[in-house]
């Protein structure tokens, strides 16, 4: 059977998380998880950690601002509800691909 719909657009995301889980301390047994794709993870990223606006964070993904918008508000919805409730955040899967690294020659000039 024929997949419905329009197939899901490739985001781009700049690099892999350095942690793919949280955990929550202090909390008896095993917690309920929130799954938070790669691409919902860059747009927090790109949004509240580097403070790119929509538009801009959108082109570096290569979305439209509104499609930006809406991955984000899902990301900040599932965040919420991990810290709320106390659930393991697990970074993982999506529509992605990682962004070509830059070659050593592209940064000529740059001190380091």
């Amino acid at each position: 059977m024929k997949p419905r719909g329009r197939p899901k657009k490739i985001k781009i995301v700049s690099e892999d998380p350095k942690i793919s889980q949280f955990s929550p301390r202090g909390k008896p047994g095993r917690p309920d998880e929130v799954d938070l794709s790669l691409e919902e993870f860059e747009a927090l990223r790109l949004a509240d950690f580097d403070q790119k606006d929509q538009k801009q964070a959108g082109k570096s993904m290569a979305i439209s601002q509104q499609t930006f918008s809406r991955i984000l508000k899902k990301a900040r919805k599932k965040l919420a509800e991990g810290l709320v409730f106390g659930k393991m955040i697990r970074i993982q899967g999506g529509s992605y691909k990682l962004a070509p690294k830059a070659h050593p020659s592209q940064n000529k000039g740059q001190s380091i």
